[in-house]
């Protein structure tokens, strides 16, 4: 890990024929976001664990697990147990957020809760020590490519200094949107842990898009 600042390319942006070349053209990232889409919580589908645990066998950093599938209580944990460092699932999709964050974690993987752009967040202010990592979406979730939702600045502002004022280690991060035009705007705000698609996948050389997306992050961070 790099500082306080994470980069994330997420793989929806990859070409997935070529995943292990594509995968070697991230190495120098935090984490690679692994969006599993079950058509259900999202009208998209994606994959599922047989391809998240080829990922993991050829990914050169850890795995960050976006969940947008239904019933999260019955299927995250078993993609912490495919050794997925981070596990984020949809608090609109769990049934006991908190008793699956500690089994997330019991396994061994980080447990993450991601909100929706509707979703307040503030049900989650005398929570934040259940969870290493909280998403707030700043697109809808399901689809690549959308437009980044500069409206989620102030939830996650309201967010970062709650859990300042509480003095919690929690991640904050973004997802949806994020481009070297998008990311400044987040990291004031308070983000810390930043997904980019086509950011990144979509550059000429993967690795200088990674290093000028953690130069600006790094330079308008809200500390």
């Amino acid at each position: 890990m790099t500082g306080d600042i994470r980069i994330n390319p997420s793989i929806l942006a990859a070409d997935f024929v070529n995943m292990q070349a594509e995968l070697a053209r991230i190495a120098t990232a935090d984490f690679v976001h692994v969006d599993v889409m079950d058509n259900h919580f999202v009208p998209n589908l994606t994959f599922g664990p047989q391809m998240v645990e080829r990922i993991q066998a050829t990914s050169p950093v850890p795995l960050d697990v976006h969940l947008m599938i239904s019933d999260a209580d019955r299927w995250a944990p078993e993609y912490a147990e495919l050794g997925a460092a981070s596990v984020t699932f949809h608090l609109e999709a769990a049934t006991d957020p908190i008793t699956l964050a500690r089994r997330l974690r019991a396994i061994g993987s980080r447990a993450g809760v991601a909100v929706k752009p509707a979703t307040p967040v503030e049900g989650l202010y005398d929570v934040l020590d259940e969870f290493d990592q909280i998403l707030v979406m700043t697109v809808e979730p399901g689809f690549g490519g959308q437009s980044f939702m500069a409206d989620q600045m102030p939830k996650l502002a309201r967010l970062h200094d709650e859990a300042r004022r509480r003095g919690s280690q929690v991640w904050l991060q973004v997802d949806g949107g994020i481009s070297e035009s998008t990311i400044a705007q987040a990291a004031e705000a308070g983000a810390d842990t930043f997904v980019a698609g086509s950011a990144v996948f979509g550059a000429d050389e993967p690795d200088r898009a990674i290093a000028a997306l953690r130069r600006l992050a790094t330079e308008h961070h809200r500390h």
